[in-house]
């Protein structure tokens, strides 16, 4: 399987696991800020690669009065100074093709949402920067067609390619995360990250927003880490029930520290 470098100290595809978390969206500058410290401090104090995420706009919230976020401008700001401070590298969501570029200065991985994974102007717009490109599967693809998805961005001239399983659609307001996608997608000959939290939302299900169920994400954190995986994706907040999005599966900061460390001793006995 292909390794793929993020930056030095970075890379998935390699021992040990590599962490990808934050807020759902950018809220306020004080407190990403705030959250950033915290996660930067735990994943040095544990000696895991680890990358921040947060989202400058959430473009597919279900109701219009939904909070978004920032937008591309205050939000790339901000994510860049904490880049810049704490020395790590971030990640975030593009929505439309004429992101790519503007985000790709500042940001390390620029991830393609599960809804838009087929959406090829975008896969080429993305591709083109030559940053490391992170696509979900989406609810409605098997694993195995995220080949395809992979083509696109190979044909763009960019090898840089990581996938994430984040769970498929089962019925109406429900995901059922199938560990066995983690393995085909991996044969594919590209690094694999398991999404935790989104695995366990529960879209359209609370009514104007999405629902969800945070205390079954560690437990599917672990069975993704003991299947086989490359970095494990969740979303996390100093108080999930004040989170301004996916409030219902995010995990509580107080609770990575020993998550983590559980998830570090099942990825040590993984062949």
């Amino acid at each position: 399987m292909k390794q793929v470098k993020v930056c030095k100290g970075v890379s998935f595809g390699a021992k040990p696991l590599v962490f990808i978390a934050g807020p759902c969206v950018i809220e306020s500058r004080k407190v990403t800020f705030d959250l950033a410290e915290r996660l930067v401090k735990l994943a040095r104090s544990l000696g895991v690669p680890y990358i921040f995420k947060a989202s400058f706009d959430k473009a597919n919230r279900t109701s219009l009065d939904s909070y978004r976020g920032p937008g591309l401008n205050d939000g790339l700001a901000i994510l860049k100074e904490i880049k810049a401070r704490f020395g790590v590298p971030v990640l975030t969501d593009i929505h439309e093709p004429w992101q790519a570029e503007p985000v790709a200065e500042v940001c390390d991985v620029l991830q393609i949402p599960a809804f838009l994974c087929r959406q090829t102007d975008l896969l080429v717009a993305a591709a083109k920067t030559g940053r490391v490109i992170n696509v979900k599967k989406a609810q409605f693809l098997a694993p195995e067609d995220m080949v395809h998805v992979m083509e696109k961005i190979r044909a763009s001239g960019n090898d840089r390619i990581v996938l994430t399983e984040r769970g498929a659609s089962f019925g109406y307001h429900n995901l059922v995360a199938d560990m066995r996608s983690l393995l085909i997608m991996r044969e594919l000959g590209v690094p694999v990250v398991f999404d935790a939290t989104h695995s366990v939302q529960r879209p359209g299900g609370a009514g104007k927003m999405s629902g969800g169920d945070g205390r079954w994400a560690p437990a599917l954190a672990r069975a993704a880490v003991a299947t086989g995986c490359d970095g494990v994706f969740m979303e996390t907040h100093v108080n999930p029930a004040e989170a301004l999005s996916d409030k219902a599966n995010a995990i509580a900061f107080r609770d990575l520290k020993k998550l983590w460390q559980t998830l570090l001793a099942i990825h040590a006995l993984v062949p």
